[in-house]
Parts: structure tokens; sequence; C-alpha cells
């Protein structure tokens, strides 16, 4: 789990899978298994270290440069424009340097979430 760079939202985090898969079908049942869980309790630990609405998930294995399975876990705040709810969140995403979110900040969000994840 890594916090996505390039994103003016604090807390988009990137869970990456492992073991290299192009598709969710590849994963193993063990693996599945594991997923539901694990996106539940980071969403419950973004909610509560970014006082989020709620989260979003988001898995493509589209990209180029990331052609294997990674899930997006995106908090999305309760004063979000209409406009950046939903799909339009990803105009968060690829901002210039001066709108993202500092490795300061990300440091501090994951801190925070492995204390909430640890009291589990």
């Amino acid at each position: 789990m890594v916090h996505a760079f390039g994103t003016s939202v604090e807390g988009w985090l990137v869970l990456v899978v492992r073991r290299h898969v192009n598709t969710l079908a590849e994963l193993t049942d063990e693996e599945a298994a594991d997923l539901g869980p694990l996106v539940r309790d980071v969403s419950k630990a973004l909610q509560a270290t970014t006082v989020c609405a709620k989260t979003y998930i988001a898995q493509f294995a589209e990209h180029p440069q990331h052609p294997h399975v990674h899930v997006h876990l995106i908090p999305r705040s309760s004063d979000l424009a209409d406009a950046q709810r939903g799909p339009g969140i990803f105009s968060r995403l690829g901002v210039p340097d001066a709108d993202c979110v500092t490795e300061e900040r990300m440091n501090v969000i994951a801190g925070e979430l492995q204390q909430h994840l640890a009291a589990r």
C-alpha cells in the first residue's frame, strides 16, 4: 500500500498485489479472500484518518507503466465539488506539483493509517 503520487487528494492510496497479475481473475482464492477485508479495513482507516464521507475504489490495470492489478482507494470528502465526484475524482490525479500532497503529509497520513490498522 502506497500513497498515490501526483494527486491533490490526501489519502489517495494504491494497493498493489504482491504477485504480478494482469487481471483480478488471475488472483488465487487466498489472494481474493484477503483483498475484500483489506479494502474494507483500509477504507475504515481512511475514514478515521481523513474524515472522508466515503471511499471510492477503482481498478483498471491499463496504465502502460503499470499494467498489473493495483487497486485505488480514494477518500471522497463531503465538500468535494459535484464535477469531481465519481469518475471526476481522476481530475485530481496528475496535477501540477504545487497542488500535490507533499511527501511529508503522505508520511503523516501513513503513520495515522498504520495506527488505525494496527488497532483492528
